[in-house]
């Protein structure tokens, strides 16, 4: 655990730095990285210090200089962004993103304020992929199920905000995620779907044209219709008219943050993938919270498993589920990224979360956040781990030791104009 006996004064955002460092012992093996364990260990990408504005430079002003430093960071420990034959730092030929995939991503609109993802990092996210070396040709489509109180517009749950203004989770609070759609990127190639208006409907096995839920043993998943035409069933892939496709990838770009006391305490990437499934198929008392981590393990494993994670960790909701108000959250200006979402899970909490506030609830040794991660754990590895049919994901066990993760440490320099020589 985080040694606090040497820690005085207000918590700044230095302070916390220094402190969340306070956790691992980092060895300096270049001007810019830092690692713990060996390289063959699980590797989480920890990118920190990203500006206070980070959008500008390429991508007529999109790129996000968080995002930048990542992807780079990724590539140069060997996972490319993109697919593609042409080899440089962010492309190779078992890169993540092929010039034709549906890029499904991710994203928390159940609550707006800095209680849903940043879509300022969204709107650098759907940048990068855009710009692939092969050319674009592909969707990337922005989708959430919200159950009911999903907005893509940061406009919802009165009733617990007491109005309902836009209140985006970004530099701008008008840039919400259908802003990014409509008026930033307004590119047939760029879509979003709430999936809170088909949550009730459920569809057999052979209908490929409804919009709703399939059930799959006791956990379920969306089939949808995208604005460029293709059919998104998730388990199985795109639906061409006579068979499945598996150009489908999905990016999980979950807030961390408080979720509540007594169930799952927090919220990383594994509660984030939860939230796809209808919790109109019966089964809600099972998952709230019994059986919260059967049904992530399963989400990930028998379902599909995201290609990438991307916690997003600059603004931190420590006290409040709702993001709101502004002394329940605080600017860490930081992103954590892996493959392993139990690793990310474990790490950040420790890391990130729990430094915040020393919550001991936060911690994911507390008994409350260690049951269902382990359950999480213990299920994925038992179904084989994680992995995709192109071989974008191969990790056939994960993990919550830390002696088993490896974490890039990269600090943001604030430059978006930057080059990285292909060494």
């Amino acid at each position: 655990m985080v040694n606090h006996s040497n820690f005085h004064g207000p918590l700044t955002r230095r302070n916390f730095l220094k402190l969340a460092s306070a956790g691992a012992c980092f060895s300096l093996l270049s001007p810019f990285i830092t690692r713990i364990q060996a390289t063959s260990a699980t590797p989480l990408y920890w990118i920190t210090d990203i500006p206070n504005s980070p959008l500008g430079g390429r991508g007529n002003g999109n790129s996000h200089a968080g995002l930048e430093y990542l992807f780079h960071w990724m590539g140069r420990s060997g996972l490319k962004l993109y697919r593609s034959s042409k080899e440089t730092v962010l492309s190779g030929f078992n890169g993540l993103i092929d010039a034709a995939d549906v890029v499904l991503i991710k994203v928390n609109a159940q609550w707006k304020y800095r209680g849903c993802t940043n879509s300022d990092l969204i709107r650098g996210l759907i940048q990068r992929i855009l710009d692939h070396p092969d050319g674009f040709r592909g969707e990337v489509v922005l989708f959430e199920n919200g159950s009911g109180r999903g907005s893509l517009s940061c406009d919802k749950q009165a009733f617990l905000y007491g109005e309902d203004g836009i209140h985006a989770n970004a530099n701008d609070e008008s840039h919400t995620f259908l802003y990014l759609v409509d008026h930033v990127f307004r590119d047939p190639r760029v879509s979003a779907y709430l999936l809170d208006p088909v949550r009730t409907v459920s569809i057999p096995a052979g209908d490929h044209s409804t919009q709703g839920f399939r059930i799959f043993e006791n956990v379920s998943y969306p089939c949808f219709n995208t604005a460029g035409g293709r059919r998104v069933e998730l388990k199985e892939g795109i639906w061409n008219g006579t068979g499945y496709q598996q150009n489908l990838k999905i990016i999980n770009v979950p807030v961390l943050k408080h979720h509540d006391e007594g169930g799952s305490e927090i919220t990383a990437s594994l509660k984030h993938m939860y939230g796809v499934l209808s919790m109109d198929d019966g089964l809600v008392d099972f998952r709230h919270y019994r059986g919260l981590g059967e049904t992530c393990g399963k989400m990930m494993a028998s379902v599909r498993a995201p290609v990438l994670h991307i916690l997003d960790a600059i603004w931190v909701s420590h006290r409040s589920l709702l993001g709101y108000p502004a002394d329940t959250t605080f600017r860490a200006n930081q992103i954590l990224a892996s493959q392993d979402p139990v690793a990310l899970d474990y790490w950040a909490a420790k890391h990130i979360l729990y430094p915040i506030d020393r919550n001991p609830r936060h911690h994911p040794d507390f008994p409350g956040i260690d049951r269902w991660l382990t359950e999480s754990r213990d299920l994925i590895n038992s179904l084989g781990g994680l992995n995709s049919l192109d071989s974008s994901l191969r990790l056939h066990r994960v993990t919550k030791a830390e002696n088993e993760m490896s974490v890039l440490k990269k600090k943001c320099l604030g430059s978006y104009n930057f080059n990285f020589k292909v060494s």
